[in-house]
């Protein structure tokens, strides 16, 4: 047999347990909660034919060429107007563009993640943040959310120990707005707090900002990255959530010096993003599409939220530890379990009951959590989601001690 000799690199990738859990939800009957996916009908087809035939008609030769690694030109001009409308004032110079946010994650890792080097991430943390940077062999250090976001407390604490051990982070991971997985926001009061103590230490901020546009109660909050007056914010952002995930697009924003080392990277990684998606997305946002489409982003979710949470409080068994989150935007809410249940224990009985959620510790580098769940509630309908609610609170009450 062959000796193949993977990297280290290789030796520390593992397979999302979320994509191996979603190979037992396919089945027609299964009402699935654990997928974070856009709802289909709001995918504005109509306008993005007519996008595409503007890029065939008016820059075909560009739509079907290499494109510069930065980005498409007219992409990232209209990205930048597009920010400046939403209150991000920024310059098409600042933007990159990249294959989605998930890119921009490991192009993060590639450049300034090193074996054992410490990163503050919170607790619990996309999935696909935990799974790119344990890639780079990173040591990660958790800090625990609570309704009001990243407990500030506890990132102080825990970054003012590894300084003082030697070990100064190499950045401090958020999700600002609507969390994956919690669904919870960082306050205001919170996100300049986070800012201070990145000053005092001198930190690197990654601001991860896929579902700010879709805050559907409440007004909306500035940006790590509109805050910073000190350049040390990292943003990410992508279409994936507000548009549509098929076009796989996403741009970052942030220190030049950072950008610069991620440009070269992209250099090793793909050369370019694609071209004819990029132009036919600036020809979507130019039109003014984009503002209408998550207009009615928001009052969808609002809506589908809303039955998710009614569902959880009328058919949830009333027992102390059992609570949810109530998210102001996004895609998801989380469950607490009582700490004597098992989500992944409690997996093939879900789907025996032919619903299916995403297990909490999926979201953890340590494998805590085990007693918690994420739900989506932007793909499934009305219909599935109270019916889904039921079926997984019949599971749980048969669980309760």
């Amino acid at each position: 047999m062959t000796d193949y000799r993977f990297s280290k690199t290789a030796s520390r990738l593992k397979r999302s347990e979320i994509r191996e859990l979603l190979k037992l939800t396919r089945k027609p009957d299964i009402i699935s909660f654990a997928g974070g996916l856009p709802d289909p009908e709001l995918f504005p087809i109509k306008e993005v034919a007519e996008s595409s035939q503007r890029a065939v008609n008016e820059r075909g030769s560009l739509a079907l060429q290499y494109s510069p690694t930065e980005g498409d030109p007219f992409l990232r001009e209209q990205l930048a107007a597009y920010m400046t409308r939403s209150g991000e004032a920024v310059s098409a110079d600042d933007i990159i563009v990249v294959s989605s946010s998930q890119q921009a994650i490991d192009l993060i890792g590639k450049v300034l993640v090193d074996e054992g080097d410490p990163i503050v991430v919170e607790t619990p943390c996309y999935v696909g943040t935990v799974q790119a940077y344990r890639a780079y062999g990173a040591d990660f250090h958790g800090i625990p959310v609570d309704s009001e976001g990243m407990r500030v407390d506890a990132l102080e604490r825990e970054v003012k120990s590894l300084c003082d051990a030697g070990r100064k982070p190499k950045f401090v991971y958020v999700i600002p707005d609507f969390q994956n997985p919690s669904g919870v926001t960082l306050s205001l009061e919170r996100r300049k707090r986070v800012l201070e103590i990145a000053s005092e230490y001198d930190l690197l901020i990654v601001e991860d900002s896929p579902y700010r546009e879709l805050r559907f109660k409440g007004d909306f909050l500035p940006s790590l990255y509109s805050l910073d007056n000190e350049n040390r914010v990292l943003q990410m952002k992508t279409f994936s959530k507000i548009l549509c995930p098929g076009f796989r697009i996403g741009w970052m924003l942030g220190p030049e010096e950072v950008i610069d080392k991620i440009i070269i990277a992209k250099q090793g990684t793909d050369l370019c993003t694609a071209a004819f998606s990029s132009i036919v997305v600036a020809y979507f946002i130019e039109a003014g599409h984009l503002e209408s489409v998550a207009a009615k982003a928001r009052e969808r979710y609002a809506k589908k939220a809303r039955v998710m949470l009614d569902a959880l409080e009328v058919h949830m068994p009333k027992v102390d530890g059992l609570n949810w989150s109530e998210p102001d935007g996004g895609m998801f809410l989380w469950v607490n379990l009582p700490e004597y249940m098992d989500a992944v224990e409690m997996f093939p009985a879900a789907v025996e009951h032919k619903v299916a959620y995403v297990i909490g510790s999926a979201f953890t580098h340590d494998g805590s959590c085990r007693n918690t769940l994420r739900l989506n509630y932007s793909y499934p309908t009305i219909d599935q989601i109270e019916e889904g609610i039921k079926r997984l609170a019949a599971l749980i009450k048969s669980r309760v001690k």
